[in-house]
């Protein structure tokens, strides 16, 4: 059984095409609403109200970690793969430690699930070809499904931004740039206003930032 979640929100585009990299297999257990940014962030305090869609989706009005937390407990115990994405921008590097997106399979990792977060790069504010991007992520998946993953680890695919007729990116296996994210802000009065410019981080050759601008897929071993 394939979990399929993310941090866009269930609506979004991307979990559309990761449902089409996977020919329409496993069950949608995703936020009603977007989480972007949310980090590992859990819902302990108030009830989760779950929406069910239909036989193969719920909408839940929780975090990216607590859809998987109810898919693996109560909604479908029965599960094989958690799969989260393809989150609308980059998580990579310090990313990790910020994404719902990353943080939906970290969660499924610590219960010793095997998990798969997918995130496409996005240049500015480019559309992104969801098409593209679910046959490339199609492709890395097939690879990855047939990989040993002991447990605790969990796979990061970082999709690069392309300009259309371009050839198919190369698949780089590769470790997490430890540079920080750029930390920079305007102030007016005491309002601190951040502005920090994802395209000018700091990145080490051969890392997963520095593969993915690079115009190539980067995919990373995370261990807990």
């Amino acid at each position: 059984m394939l979990i399929l979640t993310n941090d866009d929100g269930i609506d979004a585009p991307g979990i559309r095409a990761l449902q089409k990299a996977v020919n329409d297999a496993g069950i949608i257990v995703a936020p009603k609403q977007e989480w972007s940014g949310c980090g590992h962030r859990v819902t302990t305090t108030q009830p989760i109200h779950v929406h069910k869609r239909s036989e193969t989706e719920y909408a839940i009005a929780g975090t990216p970690a607590d859809c998987t937390r109810l898919a693996i407990t109560h909604l479908c115990p029965d599960v094989k793969w958690v799969l989260s994405g393809i989150n609308a921008g980059g998580n990579m590097g310090a990313d990790i430690y910020i994404s719902g997106t990353v943080a939906a399979v970290r969660e499924a990792a610590f219960h010793r699930i095997p998990g798969i977060a997918v995130s496409h790069y996005r240049k500015g504010k480019q559309n992104v070809d969801w098409d593209v991007a679910a046959k490339w992520t199609a492709n890395v998946l097939a690879d990855l499904f047939n990989r040993t993953l002991e447990p605790g680890n969990y796979w990061n695919i970082n999709l690069p931004h392309l300009l259309p007729g371009d050839p198919d990116p190369e698949v780089v296996f590769c470790e997490p740039c430890s540079h920080p994210l750029p930390v920079n802000y305007r102030i007016e009065g005491d309002n601190f206003y951040y502005f920090g410019e994802y395209a000018n981080r700091k990145r080490t050759t051969g890392t997963d930032v520095d593969v993915c601008f690079s115009g190539k897929i980067a995919v990373t071993q995370l261990r807990l």
